[in-house]
C-alpha cells in the first residue's frame, strides 16, 4: 500500500500531469481538497473508488482515512491543488506517514503562479529586468511568517514577486512595496487562473487595491508585482544570438552556411 501525493494543478483538469492522472486511475481511495481541486479530476478515479473531500477534515481525520486504507491494503491518491512543494501541508503529512512506516510518493503539479503568468501572457524573468521570482505570502491565521521574511526585504532586490494567500491584504501589500518599486510599478491580481471563471486585474501598485476592491476579490487570487510584467524595451537573451557559442551550437551560426 502506498499513498500517492499528487499536485492537481491550478484548476483546469487538463493541467494535471499524465503521471498524476494515471496514479489517480490506479488508486481505490482518493482524498482530495474539495475547495480547490476541480471536480472533473475525480472522473479519473476507478469505478467504486472511495472518494473523500478533505476540506472539512482536520489532520487527524485525514490520517485516520489513510490508516484505514493502509489496513485494507489500498493505495491512496492524495490530491492537493497546484504543486506540492509550496503551502500544501505536505511536510506534516509525510512526517506522520514516516512515523507510521507507510510508504508514499510525490508527483509534482503545475503551480498557480505559472498559470497566472500564462493568463497574463508574461515571462516573469526578463533579460536585464528581473532574473529572480520570489514566491511568498503575508502572515495568516494558519501560518505566521518567520522573522526576516518580509515583503520589503524581497522588494529591495527588485525581483518579480508572486504573493500568494494575500489578496485580502492587498492594500497593505501595496503600501509596503511602493517605497521600493514606486507607485507605477506593474502589478496584477489573478483570480482562479485556468478555471472557467478566471480573471486578471492588471494595473500598478497605486491602482491595484482599488481594482481588487471594485471586483470584490477576497480569496483564491494571486498578486504579481515587478517591472517584468510590462517590460518591452529589454535586450534579447544571448542564448539565441547568432554568435553565442554553446554545446549544441559550437561557435554560433555566424559565418556558417545556412
Amino acid at each position: 500500500m502506498t499513498v500517492h501525493f499528487i499536485g492537481a494543478g491550478p484548476g483546469a483538469a487538463d493541467l494535471i500531469t499524465v503521471r498524476g492522472r494515471d496514479r489517480i486511475a490506479a488508486c481505490p481511495v482518493c482524498l482530495y481538497a474539495g475547495s480547490l481541486v476541480a471536480p472533473e479530476i475525480l472522473g479519473w478515479c476507478p469505478p467504486g473508488a472511495r472518494i473523500v473531500d478533505t476540506a472539512p477534515l482536520d489532520l487527524d481525520a485525514i490520517m485516520a482515512e489513510i490508516r484505514t486504507a493502509h489496513t485494507a491494503g489500498q493505495d491512496v491518491a492524495r490530491l492537493h491543488s497546484g504543486d506540492l512543494s509550496i503551502w500544501s501541508a505536505l511536510a506534516e503529512q509525510m512526517r506522520r506517514l514516516d512515523a507510521l512506516a507507510i510508504p508514499y510518493t510525490v508527483t509534482p503539479g503545475v503551480p498557480a503562479f505559472a498559470a497566472a503568468a500564462a493568463l497574463l501572457r508574461r515571462e516573469l524573468t526578463v533579460p536585464g529586468v528581473a532574473q529572480t521570482v520570489v514566491l511568498t505570502r503575508t502572515s495568516g491565521r494558519a501560518s505566521a511568517m518567520p522573522e526576516g521574511e518580509t515583503l520589503s526585504a524581497y522588494a529591495a532586490t527588485g525581483a518579480t514577486l508572486a504573493i500568494h494567500l494575500s489578496i485580502h491584504a492587498v492594500e497593505a501589500v501595496a503600501a509596503e512595496l511602493i517605497p521600493f518599486y514606486g507607485p507605477s510599478c506593474p502589478a496584477a491580481a489573478v483570480f482562479r487562473a485556468s478555471w472557467p471563471d478566471e480573471r486578471a486585474l492588471v494595473g500598478d501598485l497605486a491602482t491595484l487595491p482599488g481594482l481588487v476592491a471594485a471586483a470584490g476579490l477576497e480569496r483564491t487570487a494571486l498578486i504579481l508585482v515587478g517591472p517584468a510584467l510590462s517590460a518591452a524595451g529589454f535586450r534579447e537573451s544571448a542564448l539565441y544570438a547568432p554568435d553565442y557559442d554553446r554545446r549544441y551550437r559550437p561557435g554560433g551560426t555566424v559565418g556558417q552556411p545556412s
